[in-house]
């Protein structure tokens, strides 16, 4: 059987599964195109040339439209646990089934079925994302057998905190930015929860009270002390991290009070993509183990409504996928030879180079699915100087106050950082050893989002980082998003060429070849 899948609005992501294995997804935004796209032509066709036959199942994703036309569903619409239809159409004069189910559901499923395969009694799933924020108890048959809704649109208020103290954001008719969150996440490492003053602490508990954040009700909270205050000032970086610790403990006492201990946790949704509550989720000491997709947010929802449809017409939502399901690099042209040195790749020489303060664009196979770069679509730079942050942080055009992660070869991991556990998706934070010198990626709290990296989860990568760990003692460098500022990972020479250039960026590695950057008279 292959699945077609289709996620429409942000993120938009198509996905096809044959035969439970992941052959594909593919987020729009890739290939330099706008962040958080909807699927556009471009996407579709890649599929279509990518794909040897046609689908059996065309399964949509429900969604609802945006503005005047926001009353009108696409699909089976955006919630609902029930919300699913199937029929019979034709796709390209093949006659196939035509299914969709809700957004909602596609979470769900997309944490069901990417987690590891086991005999569980009960499962307990959470969504928490721009608009939905419940867990869901799941029996052996992966139905839902208890509903516990605990607050409506936590990544939604999560961001529209950073809008309040952000000047530039309209005081009526504008939606939350979904870049936004990041950010603030980043912000609240500044500053300590216990510091919130009756005014922080009001317009915290204002905010969560709020009915809706759609649009976002800046004007109700002008009386308050964070309205225009500025996204770097210390009141909102206060309030940052008092959000962020009341947002997770709201969701843990629910957890505590109505769910059984000793489940299994799987999380769906963009909050899935904050590290800090990762963290907290795996600490907890209720749940039996944690999982979250590297595609947690909606950028996996493709694939979580290709699960819904395999769960449907067989009862077994298990999928095998790998992270790195993207398309390959396209070499539309080859660097300028007057510009650029092409040798074959010494993993000691780049190590070497690196040690030495060079930034490298590192591209190896298939891209990686989800908006994290796990090593196929990299900058790569050492980390033990904090020049080296401020350094990427330029390059990528970002804010200074933001984080720079590691990638960590998984033997060292517990020497530089505290937790031996594996994390191949990046997806919790865990403190640096004060014995450290890995500056760089160390955040102003004493954390760092790692990336592990093993023989089988990166082989090329792990090469790499056991050449530096020869050199410079341990296998850990600064690992950031290949990608002009505002868009999706590079994909294709061309546009590789054109960031390095205008970015001051000197070497590129592709595949096995080593582009460097000559002198200019």
């Amino acid at each position: 059987m292959l699945v077609f899948a289709l996620k429409p609005g942000h993120d938009g992501t198509v996905a096809v599964i044959r035969d439970r294995q992941l052959l594909y997804s593919l987020e729009s935004e890739k290939d330099s195109f706008g962040r958080y796209a909807a699927v556009n032509v471009n996407t579709i066709l890649d599929i279509a040339e990518h794909v040897d036959q046609l689908p059996d199942v065309v399964a949509l994703g429900g969604w609802r439209e945006q503005g005047a036309m926001r009353h009108r569903s696409i699909g089976a619409g955006y919630d609902g646990l029930d919300a699913l239809t199937q029929r019979p159409m034709r796709f390209f004069g093949k006659e196939v089934r035509l299914f969709s189910s809700s957004h909602e559901r596609s979470h769900l499923m997309m944490a069901l079925g990417m987690a590891p395969r086991g005999d569980h009694p009960l499962q307990t799933v959470l969504v928490w994302e721009g608009d939905t924020g419940a867990f869901y108890l799941v029996d052996q048959h992966f139905k839902v057998v208890k509903h516990i809704p605990v607050l409506t649109e936590p990544g939604g208020r999560f961001s529209f905190l950073f809008a309040l103290a952000d000047p530039s954001f309209p005081d009526e008719g504008a939606l939350p930015r979904l870049n936004d969150a990041g950010k603030l996440m980043a912000l609240a490492a500044y500053a300590n929860p216990e510091d919130a003053d009756a005014d922080i602490s009001a317009t915290v508990d204002r905010l969560l009270k709020t009915d809706s954040v759609y649009p976002a009700p800046k004007k109700d909270f002008r009386d308050c002390a964070l309205y225009n205050a500025g996204v770097e000032s210390q009141v909102t970086k206060t309030a940052a991290a008092l959000l962020t610790q009341r947002i997770f403990t709201l969701f843990a006492d629910a957890a505590r009070e109505h769910l059984p201990s000793g489940t299994p946790l799987r999380i769906s949704g963009g909050c899935g993509l904050n590290c800090d509550w990762n963290a907290e989720w795996a600490n907890l000491g209720h749940f039996s183990s944690v999982f979250v997709p590297p595609c947690t947010n909606d950028s996996g929802s493709a694939i979580g409504t290709a699960i819904d449809a395999l769960t449907t017409m067989t009862g077994d939502p298990y999928i095998d996928w790998n992270v790195y399901s993207g398309l390959d690099f396209v070499h539309d042209t080859q660097p300028d030879p007057a510009l650029w040195q092409r040798t074959s790749l010494d993993h000691r020489a780049l190590a070497q180079a690196l040690g030495q303060g060079r930034v490298v664009a590192w591209v190896q196979g298939r891209w990686e699915i989800g908006p994290r770069a796990l090593g196929n679509r990299s900058l790569l730079a050492e980390p033990f100087r904090q020049d080296t942050k401020d350094l990427l942080n330029t390059i990528k055009q970002r804010e200074t106050y933001r984080p720079i992660a590691p990638c960590c070869r998984i033997e060292d991991v517990d020497t530089v950082f505290d937790g031996a556990f594996e994390d191949p998706y990046m997806l919790y934070f865990r403190k640096v050893r004060r014995s450290s010198t890995v500056q760089a990626v160390t955040h102003v709290d004493g954390s760092a989002r790692v990336q592990t990296v093993s023989r089988n989860s990166n082989r090329e990568l792990h090469i790499l980082l056991s050449a530096f760990a020869a050199e410079h003692g341990v296998g850990v460098l600064c690992n950031t998003s290949l990608n002009f500022n505002g868009h999706g990972f590079i994909n294709r020479m061309s546009d590789l060429v054109r960031y390095c250039e205008a970015r001051g960026i000197h070497d590129m590695v592709v595949g096995d070849q080593w582009f460097q950057r000559l002198p200019q008279v």
